[in-house]
């Protein structure tokens, strides 16, 4: 059994355009790396190109706010790398096969893999509405069995895996990595058999059970040579439907956990790629045990390890074993969308995220700040700005307490608060602009802040004016001349009647009526400003 690998076409010239797409604000990025445990400057391993794989969703049941994290986390770092120039080849995988998958579904009179088709479906359904881009390859853990099976050979060929057999020497479907023959192990969370150099990870040696990464029963059997020894394929269960099992030449079962990442990492991104991330709790045992069988294999592992904290509530991680989940859908139906992808994504990626209703409120101020400054703006200018003049905006463009924020580890905090720098310098413009004789250029100034404010947001997944945001109505009053919603375009109509009465009535001098209106669109949640160019609205 073996796959075909793809020719490598390395085109000189090619090559050579990519680097020259690179912004020069990409020789100051430096992203901490959980391997040295250290913020390094970022050198690509191939010359304007970045490879990415992100470990994704189990899909036994829905999403909830603690998984879409490191979801909008990731995003937020891929498309800093595409603003800075790079193209980027984003790899996400999908674990279709697990215990819990097959439990649930026999629990829940489910198909295995009809359970998890519906939940695949879920999260791709939360990852749209959150504005987060689709992967460049998305792959299936059941589409990949011939990988993992070859993947596991290599591994037991150069002496690093053992089939355990029966009474008579026949492979009972149970492989294990042999921890004692790889000295390398431990080197991603500096641990050693008696000791723990990372107090964030669980030792090698506890076996003890661990809440955040219950032990896989396969790894738990009296099989193994070493307590430390994880499994690769395991033997399937008795109450394993037979369409959930695989035959081998070392057995009928299925994979292990930690081979699937290591198989489709190598098939999509082949030898060493530059960044695999993952959720804090994948750290160990999952990628530390990636890392060790994708070496022993003969590849090498990716040149930076990058993780995303935990969603906390309470102080506590936020996960379905806990009890404290909260889904997705239900998070949506009380915030817009925006509000809470600006929520996950408020702070850096490796601080821990305290979800309460305190960070809604805040987010929620935020997009009534980012909207209002938007709306007002592109009125003022004349109209807004193209999306496709957004996109092309390069990092060396940006105002740079923005670039130096992102190149900083993605310090999300701060390239917020530079975000809202601009906008309070744009409205400081905008409050000026009838004062100025050379009305013109006091437009182009204005127009400059909008651009770079909607290209900073654009960067953070959250231009009000980009997909999904614009079809799916959660851009609200900040959609201004750009909107094609059909809420906004009938709310605007309805509005837009009452400013043309209310400004006759000021014409007339009855500034009773004039005051009624305004007071009346106040009380429905309209916002009227008067500007040189005449009023405005906004939703409050």
């Amino acid at each position: 059994m073996t796959n075909t690998q793809e020719p490598q076409n390395i085109n000189i010239s090619s090559v050579a355009t990519a680097v020259d797409a690179v912004a020069s604000a990409a020789a100051d990025l430096k992203l901490y790396d959980t391997a040295s445990h250290a913020v390094s400057n970022f050198t690509p391993i191939k010359p304007g190109q970045v490879g990415m794989y992100v470990c994704g969703a189990t899909v036994q049941s829905s999403p909830h706010i603690g998984h879409i994290r490191a979801a909008v986390a990731f995003d937020v770092v891929r498309r800093w790398f595409e603003r800075l120039g790079y193209k980027v080849t984003f790899v996400r995988n999908v674990t279709d096969i697990d215990d819990k998958i097959l439990d649930k579904a026999a629990a829940a009179g489910q198909q295995w893999w009809e359970r998890a088709y519906i939940y695949e479906r879920e999260f791709t359904e939360a990852y749209n509405t959150l504005g987060v881009e689709p992967p460049t390859y998305e792959p299936r853990a059941t589409g990949h069995m011939i990988d993992m099976i070859d993947l596991i050979k290599q591994i037991i060929d150069n002496g690093h895996g053992y089939v355990v057999t029966d009474e008579n020497g026949n492979p009972t479907g149970n492989v294990y990595f042999d921890v004692a023959s790889w000295p390398h192990y431990g080197e991603l969370t500096h641990q050693k058999q008696t000791a723990v150099a990372d107090a964030m990870g669980p030792s090698v040696d506890n076996t003890g059970n661990d809440k955040y990464n219950p032990v896989d029963p396969a790894d738990m059997s009296e099989d193994k040579h070493d307590p430390r020894d994880f499994a690769l394929w395991k033997a399937p269960k008795d109450s394993d439907p037979l369409d959930a099992r695989w035959n081998t030449p070392f057995g009928t079962g299925r994979p292990g956990w930690h081979i699937e990442c290591s198989a489709m990492s190598h098939r999509y991104l082949k030898d060493m790629f530059d960044i695999h991330g993952g959720g804090l709790d994948l750290r160990f045992p999952h990628h530390e045990n990636e890392m060790a069988q994708t070496r022993a294999a003969g590849y090498d592992s990716a040149a930076r390890w990058m993780h995303s904290a935990w969603v906390t509530a309470k102080g506590e991680k936020m996960s379905k074993s806990l009890g404290n989940g909260l889904s997705v859908p239900a998070v949506l139906a009380e915030n817009s969308a925006w509000v809470v992808r600006y929520a996950l994504g408020s702070v850096q990626y490796r601080s821990m995220l305290e979800w309460s209703d305190q960070t809604l409120t805040e987010a929620q101020s935020a997009y009534d700040r980012v909207s209002n400054f938007i709306e007002r703006a592109g009125a003022a200018v004349g109209g807004q700005p193209s999306r496709e003049e957004i996109v092309s905006v390069s990092a060396d463009e940006l105002p740079a307490d923005f670039v130096a924020a992102m190149n900083d580890d993605i310090n999300v905090s701060g390239a917020s608060a530079a975000i809202f720098t601009a906008i309070r310098s744009g409205n400081t413009l905008l409050s000026k602009l009838a004062d100025r004789v050379d009305s013109d250029v006091a437009k182009d100034e204005v127009r400059a802040v909008l651009v770079n404010v909607r290209a900073m947001l654009d960067t953070l997944g959250l231009d009000p004016l980009a997909e999904p945001w614009v079809s799916e109505g959660a851009a609200g009053g900040a959609a201004g001349a750009g909107a094609d919603s059909a809420e906004h375009t009938a709310l605007d109509r309805l509005v837009s009647e009452q400013l043309e009465e209310r400004a006759e009535a000021r014409k007339a001098k009855d500034f009773a009526r004039a005051d009624a209106i305004r007071d009346a669109l106040g009380a429905a949640g309209i916002a009227i400003e008067d500007t040189p160019q005449g009023p405005t609205w906004t939703l409050k």
